[in-house]
Formats: structure tokens, sequence, C-alpha cells
């Protein structure tokens, strides 16, 4: 009977440990260039590019679309992404979750929130 509880015990802690150790995706996964489409805006305004990199063993990025505007703020936590850029238009809150190669999410602003969608691009 101890043999059972303890075949028991170690399959219920084995398992544990497998759900702790699922991959969570981490700064370093975010490293390149993602295109990303914002909906219900203005043409002019709905593409543009993200691009993370690996400074100084830190990840840091830009928004490019019309100009360059750094990100500012930017967190990893678990598979959610947010930062936020600022240029003469206001302040720009973005919001993603990621699955692989591409994020999912929100940007606010003054002028309202709006969907916004992010695919990595192939490394040149």
């Amino acid at each position: 009977m101890k043999t059972k509880h303890y075949i028991l015990l170690t399959f219920i802690a084995v398992s544990l440990c497998s759900m702790a150790a699922r991959k969570a995706i981490t700064a370093d996964d975010l490293v390149g260039t993602w295109k990303y489409l914002i909906s219900d805006v203005p043409p002019e305004y709905e593409s543009g590019f993200l691009v993370f990199e690996q400074k100084e063993n830190k990840t840091v990025g830009y928004v490019e679309a019309a100009e360059k505007n750094e990100m500012q703020g930017l967190t990893v936590d678990q598979d959610k992404v947010t930062f936020t850029t600022e240029n003469q238009n206001g302040v720009f809150k973005y919001s993603f979750v990621q699955k692989g190669d591409t994020l999912t999410g929100m940007i606010g602003s003054q002028y309202g929130d709006f969907p916004i969608t992010a695919v990595r691009q192939a490394k040149k």
C-alpha cells in the first residue's frame, strides 16, 4: 500500500514540476522585426514595424512608421508584452499577448483603443 502512495505522490510531483516548467516567453524571444496592423484607424496610421533589439543584456526597441519612436517601459511578463511610445500626437500604450510569431493586443491613445496585430518578419 505504501508503494502505491509513493508512486502516486511521485507522479503528482512530476506533473506539477512539468506544469511549472512550461515555456514562458522571455524578452529574448521578441528580438527581431515585427510588421504590425492597427484596425479602425486612418490608412496612414494602420501599419509599420516594431523592432526589438538586444543591447547590453537588455531588450529595447522602437516603433517605426512615419517616424521612429523609442519604446519606453518595455516589459515582458510570461506571454504579455507592454510598452509606451510618445510623439507629437501624444502617448501610445501598447499591450500584447505573444503566441509564437504573433503579437495580438491593443494600442491605447487619447483617440481611443484600437486592436493591433504584429507578425514576426523573416530574418534577412
